[in-house]
């Protein structure tokens, strides 16, 4: 009734004649209606593909999306995102804010280091494939396939191959559900490819199979319903990155960059640097700019830094690293951005984020990402104090993309940083300071 009436008296109003004299007032407008918000489903199709595929990803590794990781737009995925948010403890919006992506990206990197997932291509089958090696991490191989195992083989991974003419997908799925023992409790069958899971004595069973050019491959993962908490999101991720027959879509980021540009902390006088592991990771040479060439000292997975060290330099200014920890807030990241960033220059700059704490990880979000070149840059809180180390990350997709996602930035803490330094005897320097510039420097990873 209040809406018909408001509707009733614009319509009365534009009516109205307006009254003439040297003080009328002018005759008032109706009010624009505003623009109809954005649908979730509209505004994700406003992302990249990649972003969405990898959202997907994450998703899955978290336990909330079961579905195809390809990118595409669904009720399913939204939905999939409001449980996420719901979990955590957020809004169920169904968009993800920049917090939330990275609160989600962290959480799946977590998920993934603790299974030890990659993204391999099987040299027997031709096949492409994600594989958990901490839960599997026997490997065997004969002309009929490859087979991943745990050590007491309550988790088993099979890719296998075999030549068979006349043969449709129909009748394949066929023959697999009448192996001995086999209860199947799902099936779904497509043009290209089949699916089947169900039990097989005290095991659960995931099977994908394809068939092309006579040749038959088919993924099998069997795993004790013990560890069906463990596995379910795993068998996700291995359904969507399973490729039989690979063409020239990659699965997963791409390689690292024959050349890379990253930021170093000089943390001692003594040429002392702090770096990125990744960044620094199968490097043939690395070069520090305006040093010249250095040492890789260390590297630590358990920290995710390595130790670079430079000889023969004087006048060098460590960062002070101080103590205390940090906190989520503002914070000011200073870098080296890479040189396709910056017209091919070499500038030192800072930029402006904010850390959220991440609610699955020990760690802290950075938003947003600062650009590429950053990864082990400093970052600093409002009174000049150190707060951890930048690290960037392209996100391990299951399925093929094709073209990466953008990287997702977390901060080593200072607690973690200085750890690391007292452990390789490297004593951190104290106190506080208002522009690092004079203390970061560009590294140069050269691969092979």
């Amino acid at each position: 009734m209040r809406s018909m009436l408001a509707a009733t008296l614009i319509v009365a109003g534009a009516a109205t004649l307006p009254v003439h004299g040297a003080h009328a007032a002018p005759p008032k407008q109706a009010a624009a209606a505003p623009p109809a918000a954005q649908t979730p489903a509209e505004t994700a199709k406003t992302l990249a593909q990649a972003e969405r595929q990898a959202i997907q990803s994450d998703l899955a590794w978290t336990g909330d999306y079961n579905g195809l990781i390809n990118g595409e737009v669904s009720d399913r995925m939204i939905a999939a995102i409001k449980q996420f948010q719901t979990n955590q403890g957020h809004k169920p919006t169904g968009v993800l804010n920049p917090q939330e992506r990275g609160q989600l990206a962290a959480a799946a990197r977590k998920l993934q280091a603790s299974v030890g997932w990659k993204l391999v291509a099987d040299p027997v089958t031709g096949a492409r494939i994600g594989v958990p090696t901490k839960l599997v991490p026997q490997q065997a191989s004969d002309a009929g396939g490859t087979r991943w195992s745990s050590s007491t083989g309550t988790i088993q991974v099979a890719l296998s191959r075999r030549k068979e003419a006349d043969l449709s997908i129909a009748k394949l799925a066929e023959q697999e559900k009448k192996q001995p023992g086999r209860k199947v409790e799902y099936s779904a069958v497509r043009p290209d490819f089949f699916v089947l899971s169900g039990t097989q004595g005290q095991k659960k069973f995931y099977i994908r199979g394809s068939f092309k050019n006579a040749e038959v491959r088919i993924l099998t993962v069997m795993y004790d319903q013990a560890t069906e908490g463990t596995m379910q999101p795993v068998v996700v991720a291995m359904s969507s990155a399973y490729d039989p027959f690979p063409g020239g879509v990659q699965a997963g980021p791409p390689p690292r960059k024959k050349v890379e540009y990253s930021t170093g902390t000089i943390v001692g006088a003594d040429g002392a640097i702090l770096a990125d592991r990744e960044a620094v990771e199968g490097c043939l040479s690395i070069v520090v700019a305006g040093y010249g060439p250095a040492d890789l000292a260390d590297r630590s997975k358990e920290h995710e830094l390595a130790l670079l060290r430079i000889y023969g330099a004087s006048e060098l200014k460590p960062l002070p690293i101080g103590s205390g920890a940090a906190k989520p807030g503002a914070v000011e990241i200073t870098g080296v951005a890479d040189p396709q960033s910056q017209g091919g220059g070499a500038a030192v700059t800072t930029v402006k984020a904010q850390l959220t704490a991440a609610v699955t990880t020990d760690g802290l979000i950075v938003t947003p990402p600062p650009s590429l070149g950053f990864s082990g840059a400093p970052a600093r809180d409002a009174d000049g104090r150190f707060a951890g180390l930048t690290t960037l990350r392209l996100p391990l997709v299951a399925g093929a993309a094709e073209s990466a996602a953008p990287p997702q930035a977390t901060l080593i803490t200072a607690d973690t940083v200085r750890s690391y330094l007292t452990g390789v005897g490297v004593k951190p320097v104290e106190g506080t300071t208002k522009d690092p510039k004079a203390s970061v420097v560009r590294v140069i990873c050269v691969r092979k």
